[in-house]
């Protein structure tokens, strides 16, 4: 409770502090990105394509937790720098699957690069038991959300 006797206590709140964990590493990650010429929205499609070629701004909006006209604004930047390519027309339906260029691939491995410094900073100072715990209480916690939420 908090101090009211109302309310969460932000100290002790769990949720709150994973809130706070979360903007921390995005602002970290939009910093050593930003030599790059790049955001983190733009690094997570980059990553999406490398590892699932072929996905709908649809796709890539759930994968990066962005909508889907946000998505479209990165593909049209990241094309236009030359990172990605789209056909001009779907081959089936309405989609528009998006491939990475090589030009892509070069920066995604420069962006790969300055985001895993970001996170050898978060896991500083903890071993690898406690970085393996946390990781596996991280996936509790989102399992028991999603399943709650499915239950709805």
């Amino acid at each position: 409770m908090g101090q009211d006797g109302e309310g969460v206590d932000l100290g002790t709140s769990l949720g709150y502090l994973l809130k706070e964990a979360s903007t921390a590493l995005r602002k970290a990650m939009e910093e050593a990105l930003r030599p790059l010429g790049m955001s983190v929205t733009h690094y997570a499609c980059l990553e999406l394509l490398a590892q699932r070629p072929g996905l709908s701004n649809s796709e890539l909006a759930r994968g990066a937790f962005v909508t889907r006209q946000s998505m479209s604004v990165v593909l049209h930047t990241l094309e236009r720098r030359g990172y990605v390519s789209r056909p001009a027309e779907a081959p089936v339906g309405k989609v528009l699957p998006t491939r990475l260029t090589s030009r892509g691939r070069r920066e995604l491995q420069a962006a790969t690069t300055a985001v895993r410094s970001v996170e050898v900073r978060m896991l500083a100072g903890m071993t690898e038991d406690e970085q393996a715990e946390a990781f596996h209480a991280l996936q509790r916690m989102v399992r028991s959300l999603s399943e709650a939420g499915e239950e709805r």
